[in-house]
Parts: C-alpha cells; sequence; structure tokens
C-alpha cells in the first residue's frame, strides 16, 4: 500500500493480499494479514496508478464538497470519479506524491472530519428517505458518523464493515450491511436493529438508535477478538449467533424480519421533487460531475450518490424544470430513464486498470449493450469479482476458460454457460440470461 500521508497520519496495519473491494468477500473463515482496504491515507497502487476511496457517509455531498471532489480528480489524477457500490467516490491514476495535499484539500471540504476513522465511515442510506413520503435519515445519519469518528474503538473496524440506514422501504437493508437501522412507521417514533443477516431484528427508540449501532460495531469488535473477522458474515456461526443474542439482551423486544433478498434501487428519472440519473459503469467524466453540480446548486446545493452508482437530486425540482434537467443530463451521456440500454449494466475497473483482470470487461460490458434486461448485469475481470451487487443479478466473471455466466439469488448461484472468444454469443447469451 502506499501512504497517503505524513509519518503523523495513523500508521496503517500490515497490508495482506486482499482486494480492494467496497462489498467485501463473501465466506466465514479469519482473514490472514491486515485489512488492505484503500481509503485517503492510505492509497492502492494500481496499474494505472494510485487509488483513493473518499467515505461519503449516506452518499450525501453538498454542492461545495463535489467541486471539491472534481479539484482533487483533475489536479492529482485521472481528472475521472468511480462510483461505487457503497455510493462512494474512488479517484483513479494518482501520483504517489499527493497524499498530503489530498489529504489537506479533503480535510478543508468537510470530507475529512478525522484521520483515524476515515475508512470506518462506511455508512449506506436510502437514497430517497424524505423525499416521497418517506421519513428522513438526516438526524441518524449525522449523529453516527459523529459518534463513529468520536469511537476509539471504531478505529479498529475494517474498511469493509458496513451500516445502513434504511428508510422503511428495504432497500439499503438488502446490501448485507453488518449493523441496519431500520426506521418503523410514519411517525419514526422507533427503529429495528438488524446484526448481519439475521432474521431477528430489535426495536429500540428512535432516538437512541444511532448509539445502539455503534454499540453493536463495538460488540462485534470484542466478539471478532479471537477470530480475526472483518464482518459480522465472517464470525464462526456459534460466535454470531451469540454476539446477536448478547446485542438483543441490551436492546428492545426482538421482531421476525427477514432480510429482503433483493434491492430495489430508485429508477432513474422525476421522484417526486426530486431527479435522479444512474451512471454508466459508475464512471463519470469532469464535464458530468460538473454538470451534475452545477444541477445540484441550482436545486438546494446537495447530491446523494446510491449504492447503485446513480445520483439523486433532491430538489426541490420544479415539475416543469425536472424534464430539461433529465434531458440536460441525458445528453451528457448519463441514464435518466429505466428504458436506457444502460440500466441495470454494472462492471469491475477490469484491464488495463487492475492487474489482476484477464479482460476490459468495461469495454466487453458496452459492446454487449442491448435492450433492458429483468435482471441487472455485473461483468468482472477475474474471480475477485470486486463491487458486485447484492440480491439477484447475471454475473459474467472472465476466466482463463472463457466468460462464464451465473445467475445469482442471494447465497445462491446457478451456473448456465461460459463462452469463449466470441463477442457475438457473448453479447447474446448475457441477453438471455438477464430475461430469465
Amino acid at each position: 500500500m502506499l501512504a497517503a500521508m505524513p509519518d503523523s497520519a495513523p500508521s496503517p496495519l500490515s497490508a495482506g493480499g486482499a482486494s480492494p473491494r467496497d462489498g467485501g468477500a463473501a465466506g466465514a473463515t479469519p482473514r490472514a494479514g491486515g485489512d488492505a482496504c484503500p481509503g485517503t491515507l492510505r492509497l492502492h497502487r494500481a496499474d494505472d496508478g494510485a487509488l483513493a476511496r473518499v467515505r461519503i457517509p449516506g452518499g450525501v455531498l453538498s454542492a461545495d464538497q463535489a467541486e471539491a471532489l472534481l479539484t482533487a480528480a483533475a489536479r492529482f489524477g485521472d481528472g475521472e470519479l468511480h462510483l461505487t457500490s457503497r455510493g462512494n467516490v474512488q479517484l483513479r491514476g494518482l501520483g504517489t506524491e499527493c497524499g498530503g495535499e489530498l489529504a489537506g484539500l479533503l480535510t478543508d471540504a468537510g470530507l475529512l472530519p478525522s484521520a483515524a476513522h476515515e475508512r470506518a465511515r462506511n455508512i449506506v442510506a436510502s437514497p430517497l428517505a424524505g423525499l416521497d413520503g418517506s421519513g428522513g435519515l438526516g438526524a441518524w445519519l449525522a449523529e453516527l458518523d459523529r459518534l463513529v469518528c468520536g469511537s476509539p474503538a471504531a478505529v479498529a473496524l475494517s474498511g469493509r464493515f458496513l451500516f445502513a440506514l434504511d428508510d422503511g422501504r428495504g432497500d439499503v437493508d438488502a446490501l448485507g450491511a453488518d449493523v441496519t437501522l431500520i426506521a418503523e412507521g410514519s411517525s419514526g417514533s422507533a427503529a429495528l436493529l438488524r446484526i448481519g443477516a439475521a432474521d431477528e431484528v430489535f426495536r429500540v427508540p428512535a432516538a437512541e438508535a444511532p448509539r445502539a449501532a455503534l454499540r453493536a460495531a463495538e460488540e462485534f469488535l470484542r466478539a471478532a477478538r479471537d477470530s480475526g473477522a472483518w464482518r459480522v458474515k465472517d464470525l464462526p456461526d456459534d460466535v454470531r449467533a451469540e454476539l446477536v443474542r448478547s446485542i438483543g439482551s441490551a436492546s428492545g423486544p426482538a421482531v421476525h424480519r427477514p432480510r429482503p433478498r433483493t434491492a430495489t434501487p430508485p429508477t432513474p428519472g422525476p421522484h417526486g421533487s426530486a431527479i435522479t440519473a444512474d451512471v454508466p459503469l459508475g464512471r463519470l467524466t469532469p464535464t458530468q460531475w460538473r454538470l451534475l453540480t452545477d444541477t445540484a446548486r441550482r436545486y438546494g446545493g446537495e447530491l446523494r450518490l446510491t449504492p447503485w452508482r446513480g445520483i439523486v437530486i433532491p430538489g426541490p425540482v420544479p415539475r416543469p424544470e425536472a424534464a430539461e434537467a433529465l434531458r440536460t443530463l441525458s445528453g451528457s451521456g448519463l441514464i435518466t430513464a429505466p428504458d436506457s440500454p444502460w440500466t441495470g449494466v454494472g462492471a469491475c475497473i477490469g484491464h488495463p486498470g487492475c492487474a489482476k483482470s484477464l479482460s476490459d470487461v468495461r469495454a466487453e460490458a458496452g459492446a454487449a449493450v442491448g435492450a433492458p434486461g429483468r435482471l441487472p448485469v455485473y461483468w468482472s475481470g477475474c474471480e475477485r469479482r470486486c463491487g458486485h451487487p447484492h440480491g439477484e443479478w447475471i454475473d459474467v466473471v472472465v476466466t482463463p476458460d472463457g466468460h462464464r455466466i451465473s445467475h445469482v439469488r442471494g447465497e445462491r448461484r446457478n451456473a448456465r454457460t461460459t463462452v469463449r472468444n466470441d463477442p457475438a454469443r457473448l453479447a447474446a447469451a448475457v441477453a438471455e440470461a438477464r430475461a430469465l
């Protein structure tokens, strides 16, 4: 890994061979080596230069912060901004000597409130909360981020440990977070606390919900000491069950509420007084980012990055102006309607940005784009499948034998076919799989 700060910065854990992915690896085995997940103070060396991952709790950015990120990308990197499957931003093509200046710029913009906790600020939130009749999550988000940054214990959370704040619709509850808060009822007088993928949730007063989430994370750290687990799902089964029981005994009554198996992202287009645009392959050019920032400045000054590589502009955007704003965004290459052929198409960075990738999967995904499919599709250049979605999707993985196409549903994977060196047949097979 590359140190991105002077010697006064917190020293990183010993770097292991783990890949930098926002979703984390599945499985329940202890990890060897240290947590190598990148941040802004510890960069990852990629084939196209150094990579920084800027945590954006809840995906919420002010227009000024968005502009600061664009400045950082232009000054230190390749100029583009890359959205992740946790609503974070990655800067790529960075020079190895930019660390101190990058950290200073982000600190001035309010994007780096705690050097010690910057990789622990992994919080996703329902991106439409408060915009379409649902309750808002702003108070929970601000308080949880404040508590995490103020907790000495939370420094030890891995860069993969994830909090989720769900407004009750089940969208981010489906993402497999380690600790999830779910707003209960239209009045928002209570919250449900979920630990990992447990079917049982615990009712806690809404005002105490952020503190309950932090306590759960701190309890996880104590439970993980012997196993070396980075996430709740990595704990041995008996330890995980005891963790849930322990947190439940200190919380409110248990409620049976299985976690949703499939996330439903907001469709691109208008949502009440807000508008949403998705980003093809999560990659934003300076022109697109500037256009989004300028649009946000006209309508409230806020952007929300979604875990599905989209951007919500909360507005309020007057209805007559929403259509024109969406047409402008569409003209820049963004996805503004659900019938776009790019809807549901995702891919890892692929070759040449990643040395482990066996193919330029972004180019292959673009060549295979056709009519929108029922299921999303994600292209991975190797078996690590960095940044893959959750729930149900079509998984395209490049292997030494060709492109393996599978149907993934939760923890179940049904292998369908492997296509070798035939782009036309590959596109047809992917389209057929997505139509299931």
